[in-house]
């Protein structure tokens, strides 16, 4: 048998390799140093001074513009792909289609972007559009990107369900799409959140793929930040990147909170159906008696 006091320890030790590096940057965000390794007091000016700072905080504000669409449009996107491959077994071109959604997986970013910039580029020359590269294209990019994680995360979900629920409902009378909105869309609403931030994050951590679509104005905050550190760590940097952490933290917080509340009240209501479905043997007999003497005094 393992030894739970190693286990604990190797998860400790974990958890400090992950997270330690990120405590040390919240803390260096207070320091009153301009000198990032130099501690030189606890002050929150670099925080004050992100007002100041229009550059790092248009390109913050930017960055989360793209992200948020590209959550909303890889989802789309990305559910639609994973309904196909588990709920089409078979059509022509299913191999080739698969490995389309799945490439950018493996695919390296350097390539991914090149291509992608050569394809704009193509459709400039030959439709005049996109007339500049900015924000139109960096979304365009990252949905490309992030549309195959929620496909992959979707379709997991989708192959867990039990189809038996969603052909009562149609053995009823129910539309296929309003079962796909009523009934499927309801159960894969954790991994529908799950894809969303993972897009988001991915869309907000993205350097390679918007360095080689970005076009001027069209600054994000990894490329900022990469600019800015060729010259030496800002406090401002620091100050911006805890903003960050603090936001997503709260929100996968929320996140979790309210899929934990949704999932107990789903378990309930299934434990609930299941006790009227062990009381309903139980009162067949009596309904049926209630039934014959009724019957029986009507007769009289």
């Amino acid at each position: 048998m393992r030894n739970p006091r190693f286990s604990k320890l190797m998860l400790w030790a974990g958890l400090l390799f992950i997270y330690l590096p990120m405590v040390i940057l919240v803390i260096y965000s207070f320091n009153d140093s301009r000198l990032v390794t130099v501690w030189g007091g606890w002050s929150v000016k670099w925080y004050a001074g992100l007002l100041d700072n229009q550059k790092l905080m248009g390109a913050v504000l930017r960055s989360l513009e793209i992200a948020f669409y590209t959550a909303i449009s890889a989802v789309a996107l990305g559910t639609l792909a994973a309904f196909v491959l588990t709920r089409i077994p078979r059509f022509r071109g299913r191999t080739l289609f698969g490995g389309m959604v799945t490439a950018p997986l493996v695919m390296p970013d350097v390539i991914t972007g090149l291509s992608l910039l050569l394809l704009f580029v193509a459709m400039a020359q030959l439709i005049g559009w996109p007339a500049e590269r900015g924000l139109l294209t960096i979304w365009i990019a990252h949905t490309t990107f992030c549309t195959s994680y929620v496909a992959v995360v979707v379709s997991s979900r989708l192959r867990e369900l039990d189809l038996s629920i969603e052909e009562a409902a149609m053995d009823l009378g129910a539309r296929p799409w309003k079962v796909f909105l009523l009934i499927t869309m309801p159960m894969i609403a954790p991994s529908l959140v799950a894809g969303a931030m993972m897009a988001f994050a991915l869309s907000l951590d993205d350097l390679v793929l918007a360095s080689f679509v970005s076009g001027p104005g069209s600054t994000t905050l990894p490329i900022e930040v990469f600019a800015a550190v060729r010259l030496g760590v800002k406090p401002e940097i620091n100050a911006v990147a805890s903003l960050i952490l603090l936001a997503v933290s709260l929100f996968t917080f929320l996140a979790w909170f309210f899929i934990r509340r949704s999932e107990e009240r789903r378990q309930r209501a299934m434990q609930q159906a299941r006790e009227e479905e062990q009381h309903l043997p139980a009162l067949r007999p009596v309904v049926a008696s209630g039934a014959a003497e009724a019957l029986a005094g009507s007769r009289t």
